[in-house]
């Protein structure tokens, strides 16, 4: 960050200012979240919702003492959010039990239609990420409302849906998630895939990895379950509690980290792809670089031929609902 003089010959670094749009269950955990891991010195809640919102804000501020230095706004006025840094939009209708998040895609477009283009006015140089699902629908739409440049909107992808595969791949292989490399691509969605083939624990191929007594961990009825698993883990948590907020906050707060810290860390997020394995005009989730400007060069992972299939479909069906939306 630039270092700005200040009066009486004292010089500080510039702050960093993240803006949250919606105060719901994600919104607030993601707040709550950055807070804890003192990743800006200002967080910026809007809402419709002028209780809500403010509520929330009183509520995170009167724990301050206990969490790197910062301050937090929370409003109804769109203002609240003026020169933002990163705005992580996160509003849109409630996902419902049993219900897809494609099927989300229209009350969510209209909601992020109607506040995107303010957004871009008081915070010009912001980096956006979309979390609100269906989230591959909902950035590729944003894109087209916004006028803004691809890397400087994106989503929040599949890194979640990528943590919930190691934590699986740990569970299974008895290692630490930290020590499983594995990405799923794709839609975030029910199109989603694991990449197997490039997949390790530590250094050791994810397909080699075997058990204590030397059989191979993770055969095709084992990575098929896990698969299945990580598709269906959402709706199992949105069946028991309603939403899912914990696990994506600390996943979007890990996105928001690699921008404001200029990390060029790679995190499977949704982006719009040019020419990504001949795959064109649709926003899937794929590794890329995250860094200050937003998102950066989308690394050609290797891919079996069925691996490439399946990422071909999840395009097709993701480009499929945008284009029955007017996209």
């Amino acid at each position: 960050m630039s270092v700005e003089a200040l009066a009486g010959g004292t010089r500080r670094r510039r702050t960093t200012k993240f803006g949250i749009v919606g105060a719901g269950a994600v919104g607030a955990t993601l707040a709550y979240a950055a807070l804890m891991r003192g990743v800006a010195q200002n967080v910026a809640l809007f809402d419709v919702n002028a209780a809500k919102v403010h509520a929330e804000a009183l509520d995170l501020s009167h724990g301050i003492q206990f969490v790197p230095m910062a301050h937090v706004d929370g409003s109804d006025d769109v203002e609240v959010l003026a020169d933002s840094d990163v705005i992580v939009f996160t509003a849109g209708a409630k996902q419902k039990p049993g219900q897809s998040r494609l099927d989300l895609a229209e009350s969510t477009i209209g909601i992020m239609r109607a506040i995107l283009p303010r957004l871009v006015e008081v915070a010009p140089d912001a980096v956006h990420v979309m979390v609100t699902n269906p989230v591959d629908v909902v950035t590729y739409a944003a894109l087209q409302v916004s006028g803004l440049p691809p890397e400087r909107l994106f989503g929040s992808g599949t890194v979640l849906d990528s943590s919930r595969l190691r934590f699986l791949l740990a569970e299974h292989t008895g290692v630490a998630a930290q020590s499983v490399h594995a990405y799923v691509i794709g839609e975030h969605g029910d199109s989603e895939l694991p990449l197997w083939s490039s997949a390790s624990i530590g250094s050791v191929p994810l397909l080699q990895w075997r058990t204590p007594d030397g059989r191979i961990a993770l055969d095709e009825e084992a990575r098929d379950r896990i698969a299945t698993d990580v598709v269906q883990s959402a709706y199992r948590v949105i069946e028991g509690k309603g939403a899912t907020n914990y696990a994506i906050g600390l996943a979007a707060t890990r996105i928001i980290e690699a921008v404001l810290y200029d990390e060029r860390r790679i995190l499977p997020v949704s982006s719009l792809l040019e020419d990504y394995y001949g795959i064109s005009d649709v926003c899937l989730s794929v590794p890329a670089i995250i860094h200050a400007g937003g998102v950066g060069e989308r690394i050609e992972v290797p891919m079996t031929d069925a691996e490439l299939s399946g990422l071909r479909a999840s395009a097709e069906a993701v480009r499929g609902t945008a284009r029955r939306f007017g996209f």
